[in-house]
């Protein structure tokens, strides 16, 4: 274990100090979810094409459930079962790191970002890929950047984004097939 933990300060080290400033804006404003919400309402609006009224409001209580249990998750993981501190609080790392982020936070196992816009990614990917070919894997490259960003602004290390991927996946997995269950039942 203690080489695993090892093996993931240095690759925290190692990825982080691949940024420059001319790219720091980007990555910004990748990991800004309000930056996002266009990217939502295109979404919503596909939802509402191929699903009506009531299949929309189906995937709004559904989206809303998986982003919920997303965020507790991880917030269990990192404030409760685990208190890993994050890489720019970590004596013999931080000092490493190119932060960019203002907010750095205490503790980062496991990454919410990456948990939720996976979860957002396998769930929207999966419920619309029949209707949009290529959703799916538009929606999970975007999720890696967005997961990729929280490592290049040195708030969580890989280990923490590759968990949280991990968990979004199993999540946003369960969300469409009950999902795909309350539309074929009431939508």
């Amino acid at each position: 274990m203690e080489e695993l933990i090892q093996l993931d300060k240095d690759l925290m080290i190692f990825l982080n100090n691949l940024g420059s400033v001319t790219w720091d804006s980007f990555w910004l404003f990748m990991t800004e979810k309000f930056y996002q919400i266009p990217l939502y309402l295109v979404l919503l609006y596909f939802f509402y094409k191929y699903f009506g009224v009531k299949g929309t409001i189906i995937t709004l209580i559904t989206v809303a459930l998986l982003i919920t249990a997303s965020d507790q998750i991880s917030v269990l993981f990192k404030n409760v079962l685990v208190m890993r501190p994050r890489p720019c609080r970590a004596e013999g790392v931080a000092e490493f790191l190119r932060t960019i982020e203002v907010n750095c936070g205490r503790f980062g196992y496991f990454s919410g970002h990456a948990t939720s816009s996976m979860a957002l990614a396998f769930f929207t990917g999966l419920t619309l890929q029949k209707h949009l070919k290529y959703i799916f894997p538009f929606m999970v490259i975007w999720a890696l950047i967005v997961s990729y960003s929280r490592i290049y602004l040195g708030v969580h290390y890989p280990l923490d984004v590759i968990t949280g991927l991990a968990t979004g996946i199993i999540l946003g997995f369960g969300a469409f097939k009950l999902h795909t269950f309350l539309v074929k039942k009431y939508g």
